[in-house]
């Protein structure tokens, strides 16, 4: 019998930082750097998560046969060069900025992964888009599919399209930097106040409080669209190749002023601009979805890149567009290529078949990260004399379920951690999607966000056309919907309200997952993949008559989803959730040792 073949992926230096271990051809472990020191999208190398791997897996760096590293550091190194080069004398504080980083680290990657990692054996490197690609092929319920990646920029491809069978993949075109569809978004991001890649989704959030005003001023100036989806983006209104910012004061002229100051109130027009560029990049990713399909032939597509997490702009290809199924990598951003390029090396380079099950997909719903047994959360919670309740397994689910359905908010701790920017019911926080005034408890005093920021629900996968315009799998939040009409209030159509004040009409009978466009971004639950949140779903439908829940990362502002025991149970006690569950044992916040020196530092530590 063959020794198995351990395959470490790894992604990193730029945001989102990742490790990744194939054992045969089976996803063993994944996990975000983040989640381990705490820092949201930490860049650096992924210490913790490649440590965590490799503990998961049951072997040491010595048991790694094939090293991967998800982009070919010396294009992306010609591709600033030149990009440099090209707009000089411009861009020379960016310059040598970078430059240092580059000459100490990043030029000589493959020795410095093998002296971090101690690792002697053989590293190859995958472009960026390959490995999104293999990101979103490899693990996909496909024999063959249509791939199509759109992000900010790898080593120069912005976005591409390609098709996968069996255990290949194949690009056949690209567009490239500094056309972006990505750093669109992202200069739109910055110019409405929010961090880049952090804050997109919040424009995305932000989109339907406004109106598409600026949607052709959008054409007219800043991007050239081919019915093919293939665009030009004009340069003179973006600052992001010369510069430390997005974009300059051409672009604050032609929308009449400059970017807005972070954590200002939110005006009208930044409501109407969020809403334009939406709608532009929707536009683009069909139009690009629709020319894939015509030059492919396929009835299957598979999405990956930072773009693809735009589950308003996926919902609509689903929707009207021309593939029968799509299937988008969870942890579709840069973390995802630690996945991609150990898959990529699986299939691709060691020419091993690959085995598809066309009724799941090889993610194993992306539960890939740390758990933690119920004796090691007894013993933490022991050693600081936290109260609790232990429940049997046979009634968490009813428990957990009476709670929601008495309105309280409660944080979810239980099985393996998400790998990608959602939580799926492991590290979740959740509360009845019925309440009215749920979306704002949660926001303001759980989640320490803006009052516009949407949920999320959790639906039974055989109730969600009951309640969704939608009858197909989305385990992975990354689809949005529109309610279904039996489900919304007639009179909430006959209220006329602007920007923030769509906030306080009530839509639906489940108002505090239905956004102010009648529209939510769904999750189905399958008991095959998470049994205990499928059965506490189960179990409310059964009390409540609701097979839906609200369902939000179990984290606050500026912090990333919670990873420890130690993690959940900090952000449960400086928040004004009502109980936590943590594996089989339930707190209770009224009978917690809490005290304010313990809420304030602990506030100060997770926002910092």
């Amino acid at each position: 019998m063959s020794s198995p073949v351990n395959i470490l992926g790894i992604s990193a230096f730029y945001h989102d930082s990742a490790a990744c271990l194939i054992r045969d051809g089976r996803i063993v472990a994944a996990a975000q750097e983040e989640r381990f020191t705490r820092k949201k999208h930490d860049e650096s190398f992924p210490t913790h998560a490649v440590e965590y791997c490799l503990r998961e897996g049951g072997v040491t760096i010595g048991d790694i046969n094939y090293l991967g590293f998800y982009d070919k550091p010396f294009l992306k190194f010609e591709r600033l060069l030149l990009t440099y080069l090209t707009y000089a004398p411009a861009g020379i504080r960016s310059f040598l900025q970078a430059m240092p980083v580059w000459l100490k680290q990043k030029i000589f990657l493959k020795d410095y992964l093998m002296n971090e990692l101690g690792y002697e054996g053989q590293v190859i490197f995958a472009e960026h888009h390959e490995s999104h690609a293999a990101s979103a092929f490899f693990p996909s319920p496909f024999k063959e599919a249509a791939v199509l990646t759109m992000d900010g920029v790898g080593e120069w491809t912005t976005s591409s399209y390609g098709v996968g069978r069996d255990n290949r993949i194949e690009l056949l075109a690209d567009i490239n930097f500094p056309h972006s569809l990505g750093l669109l978004y992202s200069a739109f991001t910055y110019y409405l106040g929010f961090r880049v890649n952090s804050g997109e989704y919040k424009v995305m959030g932000l989109a339907p409080y406004g109106e598409p005003k600026y949607v052709d001023l959008i054409k007219e100036h800043l991007i050239n669209i081919k019915a093919d989806g293939s665009f030009r983006l004009n340069m003179e209104y973006f600052n992001y190749c010369v510069g430390l910012t997005m974009t300059n004061k051409k672009f604050d002229r032609l929308f009449g002023g400059p970017p807005r100051v972070p954590e200002t109130a939110l005006s009208q027009r930044d409501m109407d601009l969020a809403r334009s560029v939406q709608e532009v990049t929707e536009e683009v990713m069909m139009l690009m979805a629709r020319h894939v399909h015509q030059e492919t032939g396929l009835k299957n597509l598979c999405l990956a890149g930072g773009v693809a997490l735009n589950c308003v702009g996926n919902g609509k290809i689903l929707k009207e567009g021309p593939f029968e199924n799509i299937w988008i990598q969870p942890a579709a951003g840069d973390a995802g290529g630690a996945l991609g390029v150990a898959a990529f090396i699986w299939y691709q380079y060691l020419n091993n078949p690959r085995e598809v099950n066309e009724a799941d997909d090889l993610q194993a719903g992306t539960y890939l990260g740390p758990q933690y047994a119920a004796p090691e959360v007894e013993e933490f919670l022991k050693l600081h004399s936290y109260p609790y309740s232990v429940i049997k397994p046979e009634e968490l689910p009813r428990r957990i379920a009476a709670l929601i359905n008495d309105q309280n908010v409660i944080g979810l701790f239980n099985g393996r951690m998400e790998f990608g920017p959602r939580a799926l019911g492991a590290r979740s926080i959740i509360g009845d999607a019925r309440s009215e005034k749920m979306q704002s408890i949660i926001n303001l005093k759980i989640k320490f966000r803006e009052s516009f920021r949407p949920f999320a629900p959790s639906v039974l996968r055989e109730k969600v056309s009951e309640y969704f315009d939608m009858d197909a799998d989305s385990p992975y939040m990354l689809l949005v919907a529109g309610v279904h009409s039996d489900k919304i209030l007639p009179e909430s159509k006959e209220v006329t309200a602007t920007g923030l004040e769509k906030l306080k009409v009530c839509r639906s009978v489940i108002p505090a997952v239905t956004h102010v466009d009648y529209s939510a971004r769904v999750q189905t639950v399958q008991p095959q993949t998470n049994a205990l949140y499928y059965n506490i779903l189960q179990e409310f439908d059964k009390l409540s008559g609701c097979p839906v829940i609200i369902n939000t990362s179990f984290n606050i502002r500026g912090e990333p989803i919670v990873c420890t025991p130690e993690d959940a149970y900090r952000c449960f006690m400086c928040t004004d959730m009502d109980y936590l569950v943590l594996e089989n044992c339930i707190l209770d916040k009224n009978l917690q040792p809490e005290s304010e020196e313990f809420r304030k530092e602990n506030i100060s530590r997770i926002l910092d």
